[in-house]
């Protein structure tokens, strides 16, 4: 299956969307797959289509949750050698109506747990090798087109997804000299639940119909489609191969050209 059969990923956010999708490519070329999520049916419901995988039921938000994920992944299938920091939330509200509720929120659950999940797992992607030994490491985050430019109405949402790109950024500096590549997906408009309830909102506040509310984001993309989840895991298939090894502290926007 090639350079990742025998690897050991672990996915969080995994129990739909774009983690799910992720943590079926990555089993589908041999990695064992840890999958981990707030929903404990959707994560066990993916692991069980899966030939080596195992769910874990975590909050990111929670640093003492995220150690205890790192410990049960390596009880299931040793140190971990992917880490796809890929759990997330969007809320939005007209910046005069952003509270200071909705700010933490969406700084706790996108930035701190990304922050959570780095800390809690670089352990694992920097350990010793043999010297004979080509350790293959990565760590990425599923950051948005948000952490690369701005939106209106979500700007504790952009606010948060641009520190994940910074932290990316800073990660990558910081283990250059490791077998550790850090780099960060930043996807268009993607057609998962999250952009489903962003739909229902849009409807609901505006009244106009579903078709024409999800028209109306796609139009973002030059492309005039949404993304898929399915083109968020081959750009992580394509980051996690040999072949990128020398690509480290980039920001790679999979959407239609938008930015």
């Amino acid at each position: 299956m090639g350079a990742l059969a025998g690897r050991h990923a672990l996915i969080t956010g995994g129990g739909s969307g774009i983690g799910e999708a992720i943590a079926r490519a990555l089993a589908a070329v041999g990695c064992a797959v840890t999958i981990a999520g707030r929903r404990k049916d959707a994560i066990e419901a993916v692991a069980s289509g899966l030939p080596k995988a195992c769910a874990v039921t975590a909050d990111v938000t929670n640093p003492s949750q995220c150690t205890a994920l790192v410990v049960a992944a390596n009880a299931a299938f040793g140190p971990l050698d992917i880490v796809i920091a890929n759990a997330g939330a969007a809320e939005s509200a007209p910046f005069a109506r952003t509270t200071s509720a909705l700010w933490s929120r969406m700084l706790d659950v996108n930035l701190t747990g990304a922050f959570n999940t780095a800390s809690a797992t670089t352990a694992d992607l920097t350990r010793h090798a043999p010297d004979d030994a080509k350790p293959l490491r990565r760590l990425i985050f599923v950051a948005s087109t948000a952490g690369l430019k701005g939106y209106p109405y979500v700007a504790a949402y952009v606010a948060a997804k641009h520190g994940v790109v910074g932290l990316s950024r800073a990660l990558a500096l910081e283990y250059a000299r490791t077998p550790l590549t850090v780099n960060a997906i930043c996807p268009g408009f993607t057609e998962t639940p999250l952009l489903a309830v962003s739909i229902q909102t849009i409807t609901a506040k505006t009244g106009r119909d579903t078709d024409t509310a999800a028209a109306d984001l796609a139009r973002s993309n030059p492309q005039g489609r949404f993304v898929t989840p399915a083109e968020i895991a081959a750009t992580v298939l394509w980051l996690t191969s040999d072949g990128a090894r020398s690509v480290t502290g980039q920001a790679l926007s999979v959407s239609g050209g938008e930015v």
